[in-house]
């Protein structure tokens, strides 16, 4: 019997080989002109100032999900100097015509002349379409994102610099106990200065901007951080409680000089580990840090929110924003933009990166379970809502003031506690 073809005939089998060789050139120009047209991939330019170890193993979470998921490269451009340092250089290429693709910056206002300049891009139907505001733990930290109704920047964690961080060694060389709040770590210092231990570890420059903030909330209170920092009350600042914190200041500063200072907040996380320094104020991102040297909380640190006396936290964080890039620029990197921008707050991404950051997460529809004991203490309180932060209330101006009162202050022991109040009531007084 002869073999028939599959157009049923058995004289139809020369065609039908003709007819498939014809068909498999024309399926190979297809897909060839289909891979022509397709987007290529690109380079996409981040810019940010993580650059301890903690924070750049947690930004390269983002970086590697970013480019698994899309193909394309993410171009790394580390700035050091956090916000103070690499905000002036982050706000001049934008102005100056040569954005970057993404910039991170902090949930604040230190953008907001760049979005009403639209030289941000609208972010709103990127927002909508993902429905952020049904996964957002605090809606109020899209407030300084938000203008004129419109989104211009994504938050993507919770940082807060209300902590105080203890070392576990240094009290076991001291025989006491960890100090479980702020009164009993003070009244532990005259012990710890005895043995050799620094009672406060503190890295030189903008570290030490957080300090005066925690202790507003801690010792404060959250109306007088709250009147401070939202309403910004010259008569709060010139009260009896904002004289305690300006005199627990001042008590600090008694045990700290600029000659015990080390270079970076990263340094001082290893004299917690290592006992050399009994404690220090910092935000939680310091944890990521202290994990990449091995720490483990309730083992080697002890981790306290607000100071161990509240029970809010002060709160702010990053965002990510994404400049309006130049006419001509290739499609593709527009696209990249967007796809970054959906990857950022995707639960694999804030899941992966959060635990590494030491921040919390913006979403609330993630399992946690894996958080260490600092985050999951973070994580009751944020309950409780957030309180206005410095970086999040105040302008870049009037933050990098506090800062440079708060450095002088801790590094000069002839201005008093009258002075130091009389300048920050000055400060808060021409807030914008």
């Amino acid at each position: 019997m002869e073999e028939k073809g599959v157009f049923g005939s058995p004289w139809t089998n020369l065609w039908e080989d003709i007819f498939m060789k014809r068909f498999a050139v024309a399926a190979g120009f297809a897909a060839a002109l289909m891979s022509a047209t397709a987007v290529p991939a690109v380079e996409l330019e981040v810019t940010h100032w993580w650059t301890s170890a903690g924070e750049a193993a947690s930004i390269a979470e983002f970086a590697r999900i970013f480019e698994e998921e899309t193909g394309n490269t993410w171009v790394d451009s580390a700035l050091a100097g956090s916000g103070t340092g690499a905000n002036p250089v982050i706000i001049s290429r934008i102005l100056g015509g040569n954005p970057m693709g993404a910039t991170q910056m902090n949930t604040g206002r230190d953008a907001e002349e760049l979005i009403q300049a639209g030289l941000m891009r609208d972010l709103t139907d990127i927002a909508e379409e993902m429905n952020i505001r049904d996964f957002y733990v605090d809606e109020s930290l899209l407030e300084p994102c938000t203008y004129e109704g419109r989104i211009y920047c994504f938050p993507i964690n919770i940082h807060s610099w209300d902590w105080l961080w203890l070392s576990t060694a240094a009290y076991e060389k001291i025989g006491q106990p960890v100090p479980t709040d702020w009164n009993e770590y003070v009244d532990s210092w005259p012990a710890l200065e005895e043995a050799g231990i620094l009672p406060f570890g503190l890295a030189s420059g903008w570290p030490i901007s957080g300090v005066p903030g925690v202790l507003i909330a801690g010792i404060g209170g959250t109306d007088l951080i709250i009147a401070i920092n939202r309403d910004k009350s010259v008569e709060a600042v010139r009260s009896d409680k904002f004289r305690e914190v300006a005199e627990a200041l001042d008590d600090l500063r008694s045990v700290i000089s600029p000659e015990m200072q080390v270079p970076s907040f990263g340094d001082v996380g290893n004299q917690l580990l290592a006992g050399e320094a009994a404690g220090n104020i910092h935000g939680d991102w310091l944890q990521g840090d202290l994990q990449i040297a091995g720490g483990v909380p309730g083992e080697d640190y002890e981790c306290l929110p607000a100071l161990g006396l509240n029970d809010m936290l002060t709160g702010g964080g990053d965002s990510f924003y994404f400049p309006v890039l130049p006419e001509g620029t290739d499609p593709a990197v527009i696209e990249a933009q967007t796809q970054l921008a959906r990857i950022l707050l995707s639960p694999e991404a804030q899941l992966a990166f959060n635990l590494k950051k030491g921040s919390m997460p913006i979403r609330t529809d993630i399992d946690l379970s894996q958080a260490n004991a600092c985050m999951q203490k973070a994580l009751v309180l944020l309950d409780n809502g957030l309180l206005p932060s410095g970086d999040f209330a105040l302008s870049s101006d009037t933050q990098q003031q506090l800062q440079d009162l708060s450095i002088e202050f801790i590094n000069d022991d002839n201005i008093s506690v009258d002075a130091y109040i009389d300048r920050y009531a000055s400060i808060i007084e021409s807030a914008d």
